[in-house]
C-alpha cells in the first residue's frame, strides 16, 4: 500500500512529487525547505529555517503515522556550508537523543534564492 501525504508547497503539483510517501513500514519525506504558505520563513537566519524545515517534516511524518524517533536519516542541502554550526545546532535540538545517520552537503543554489538550507528524511517504523 502507497500513501502520499501532500503539504503546502507550491512546488509540489509544478514538480509533481508529494511531501512525503509511505509505502509498508517505510517513510521518506522529500526535501523541506522553510515555506509556509508560498513564502520563505527566517529570510537570512539558517537556524530559523533549519527549525521550520524540521517542523514541516514532523508533520508529515505524523500524517504518514511516523514520529520523528523513527528517523533513520537525514539530509541537510546547504548554500553557505561555513554556516553548519547554525544548521547543525538546530538539527541537534531536534534529533540529538535520536541520533539519525545525516549527512550535509552544500549546494550551488536552491529553488528560491532565500532559502538557505533544504532537508530530506527518511524513517522507518519499527
Amino acid at each position: 500500500m502507497r500513501q502520499n501525504i501532500s503539504g503546502s508547497s507550491p512546488w509540489e503539483a509544478k514538480v509533481g512529487y508529494s511531501r512525503a510517501v509511505r509505502v509498508g513500514n517505510m517513510v521518506q519525506v522529500a526535501g523541506t525547505t522553510a515555506t509556509r504558505e508560498g513564502r520563505v520563513v527566517g529570510v537570512g537566519d539558517a537556524y530559523l529555517q533549519t527549525k521550520v524545515a524540521l517542523e514541516i517534516i514532523r508533520g508529515a511524518l505524523e500524517e504518514a503515522g511516523a514520529r520523528l524517533e523513527d528517523v533513520v536519516r537525514t539530509r541537510m542541502f546547504v548554500t553557505d556550508i561555513t554556516r553548519w554550526e547554525e544548521v547543525g545546532r538546530a538539527h541537534g535540538e531536534v534529533f540529538g537523543d535520536i541520533r539519525p545517520a545525516a549527512t550535509m552537503v552544500q549546494v550551488a543554489a536552491l529553488i528560491d534564492p532565500q532559502h538557505l538550507v533544504e532537508i530530506e528524511a527518511e524513517a522507518i517504523l519499527t
